[in-house]
């Protein structure tokens, strides 16, 4: 817990929860925030899921990572959204903490990020990787 927030492991979030923060963050347009079995698939498929709630009675989402990793040697932070009413409160930062920590000292932890976050990770002292591609999805 920090700041009246708890951070916790979640593999049963739903998609209509991710769904909400996803829009709450901005970041409903770069994913297929419209399409909750596509959401939901997406969930199932997660390695490890990260949630971030307000400590009220209702644990209101505020924040998710969603990693892909073999807890051995990588791993890719999928989704890292917090709801903007509740951004600069270092939410995305302690999810990030958190994910290293649930996947140990072996793994390196990786992501893209999506054009208007590339200064928080700055900030936050995440370093850039020079030598990356990607193929874009097709839909």
């Amino acid at each position: 817990m920090s700041g009246g927030i708890v951070y916790a492991v979640d593999p049963s979030l739903s998609a209509a929860e991710f769904r909400r923060v996803l829009v709450s963050s901005g970041l409903a347009p770069r994913r297929p925030a419209d399409d909750i079995d596509r959401l939901a698939r997406m969930l199932a498929a997660a390695d490890l899921i990260v949630t971030a709630r307000v400590l009220t009675p209702e644990r209101t989402l505020v924040g998710v990572a969603r990693v892909l990793t073999d807890f051995s040697y990588c791993a890719y932070v999928s989704d890292l959204a917090v709801d903007k009413a509740q951004q600069g409160r270092g939410i995305g930062r302690r999810l990030l903490d958190t994910v290293r920590e649930k996947v140990g000292p072996e793994c390196s932890v990786l992501l893209t990020a999506a054009p208007g976050a590339v200064s928080f990770y700055e900030r936050i002292g995440m370093p850039r990787v020079e030598h990356a591609f990607r193929y874009d999805k097709e839909r």
